[in-house]
């Protein structure tokens, strides 16, 4: 399925690890994360902005389906459409959701540019994956409590919250 979703256009790497010298707006990182309970999984998409260290849009999941990362592109949009300029960059990994036809045509109507780095390179999305692991285990109790899927989205609502407001950055 992944194969059939993604395209083989896989833009460069602009950012170059450079994630803070960009202003508001302007240099966007976005991920998916799994959080386990009850013997499943609920699907993160977040998209922070590099400069402000804000969680500017989210999205809990229970599919890994795309759809759940162009709602994230969508809510972003909603939220802080007029705060994006033709030089905002969405910066991904080379997952399927981020190379796929249904994303790309996505960013393109909406004026924003995508850049996938270097393929399983960890560093190129570092302040992306230093969120999920610090909310990780901030959360990790809640998680094994929770049974039930509106349980999570409460407990990423109340992170994310928490990050953006009253988190030292």
């Amino acid at each position: 399925m992944a194969k059939a979703l993604k395209t083989n256009k896989v833009a460069g790497n602009p950012l170059q690890r450079e994630f803070e010298s960009y202003g508001p707006r302007i240099a966007l990182l976005t991920d998916i994360t799994y959080l386990l309970y009850k013997r499943t999984f609920a699907y993160l998409s977040t998209i922070l902005d590099t400069f402000t260290k804000q969680v500017l849009a989210y999205v809990v999941s229970r599919s890994l389906e795309v759809d759940f990362v162009l709602e994230t592109v969508d809510t972003l949009i909603r939220d802080h459409g007029v705060s994006l300029s033709q030089e905002t960059i969405l910066h991904s990994d080379q997952g399927c959701h981020y190379t796929s036809y249904r994303l790309i045509e996505s960013l393109h109507d909406k004026r924003l540019a995508s850049h996938c780095p270097t393929k399983g390179n960890y560093w190129d999305n570092a302040p992306q994956e230093s969120l999920f692991d610090h909310m990780k285990d901030s959360v990790k109790d809640d998680l094994k409590e929770a049974t039930e899927f509106i349980q999570i989205k409460v407990i990423v609502d109340d992170y994310i919250d928490y990050y953006n407001n009253d988190r030292y950055q």
